[in-house]
């Protein structure tokens, strides 16, 4: 019923930029909090960034002042810039929001994924 297509992920090299974007489609009602996620080869899935509907963001601490959460609410769209990329970034990101669909059911819902590897 809700869709998340991830898009922006790529090759990029040590202090280059990426711009992810995640849109949401489906019978949505309302999206609260939109989430970036990462996970790595091997490892757990952390939080990346987070933005409430009213703006409000928090941030994992090792992306903190090199990473920005925006969003667009009348385009159901979250974005990522990330700046200052390192070799540690590398992982695949996915996009995680809390939508109320039209029926007034609430739920969590994930895109697909993308990838960004940062290398020389």
């Amino acid at each position: 019923q809700v869709q998340l297509v991830e898009s922006g992920g790529g090759l990029v090299q040590p202090g280059g930029s990426l711009r992810l974007s995640c849109a949401a489609s489906g019978n949505i009602f309302t999206i609260y909090v939109m989430r970036w996620y990462r996970q790595a080869a091997g490892k757990q899935r952390e939080l990346v960034a987070a933005i409430s509907s009213d703006g409000s963001t928090n941030y994992g601490d090792g992306v903190k002042g090199r990473f920005t959460i925006s969003r667009d609410n009348a385009k159901n769209t979250v974005y990522l810039q990330m700046n200052s990329l390192k070799p540690e970034d590398t992982a695949v990101y996915y996009c995680n929001a809390h939508v109320q669909i039209v029926t007034m059911f609430r739920d969590n819902y994930w895109g697909q994924g993308t990838q960004v590897t940062v290398s020389s």
